[in-house]
């Protein structure tokens, strides 16, 4: 089993840990794009172009599933990758939990790149599925770009403006790009207030590696051997592990229980 994930950059690290928790058995191809980040400030038709370039690397290792693991780009180009991709090949895209976050009432917060903060798109989502629920939306300028560089003063002051604008009152944050997983405990920190119940924070790696798991008819299997492989493609080219993503458990992981790819 292969699984290909791609992203702007190293954002797809969360679901891919997810999914080698799942399956320590699946080969897993990282396709990503750090000379093209930022995608935000891009046209949509710029953002479609990048992430068929990307994917196509992917696709080259002929994986079983592609997880698009890039709200970014599950926004502007997963209806062009599918046209391209499927039935042959499963694509699965990353959508904000919304849904369950707004299951469990509110107030929610939804942290998200400026891009999409306020879009059509996520408005849509919050319109079908948070109605009735109190929820603001919280862009997170220069959040993304300093995960990606495990920039730490730069992640913390992100964090702390972000957090300064989410009301008091919160329950749950949905965490609307996959770079904010990586530092989800920190924003955990930042916003939880004294008294309060445990925030409650929504990110999408595990759903979309379950999800892709159930697009190829494969259970989770947790206790498989650890046997899986790692690919990694950046811009097109194969190369290791970016050294800012062993600043983070998830990149840590996959460097220690993956063989190089085959």
């Amino acid at each position: 089993m292969k699984i290909a994930l791609m992203d702007t950059g190293i954002g797809l690290l969360a679901a891919a840990a997810a999914v080698r928790r799942l399956r320590p058995d699946a080969d897993l191809v990282l396709s990503s794009d750090p000379d093209g980040m930022p995608w935000g400030p891009r046209t949509p038709e710029d953002i479609r172009a990048r992430s068929l370039a990307v994917a196509e690397a992917a696709t080259a290792h002929r994986p079983d599933a592609l997880i698009v693991a890039c709200n970014t780009a599950s926004v502007h180009a997963l209806p062009t990758l599918r046209a391209r991709l499927e039935p042959d090949l499963p694509v699965i895209g990353t959508v904000p939990a919304i849904k369950p976050a707004a299951a469990g009432g509110g107030p929610v917060a939804i942290w998200a790149t400026p891009a999409t903060t306020g879009s059509p798109y996520q408005r849509g989502l919050i319109r079908d599925f948070a109605d009735g629920v109190t929820v603001t939306e919280v862009a997170c300028p220069g959040l993304a770009e300093a995960v990606q560089y495990a920039d730490e003063a730069a992640i913390d002051a992100a964090i702390s403006d972000a957090a300064e604008r989410t009301p008091a009152d919160v329950m749950t944050v949905v965490l609307g790009c996959t770079h904010y997983e990586l530092v989800a405990g920190r924003i955990r920190a930042a916003v939880q207030q004294a008294g309060l119940p445990p925030l409650v924070l929504h990110g999408s790696a595990v759903a979309v590696a379950t999800q892709a798991l159930r697009r190829i008819n494969e259970l989770p299997a947790p206790e498989a051997p650890v046997e899986g492989t790692l690919t990694v493609i950046l811009s097109g080219r194969e190369a290791q592990l970016p050294s800012a993503a062993l600043a983070y458990e998830e990149g840590r992981l996959l460097q220690a229980v993956s063989p190089a790819g085959r």
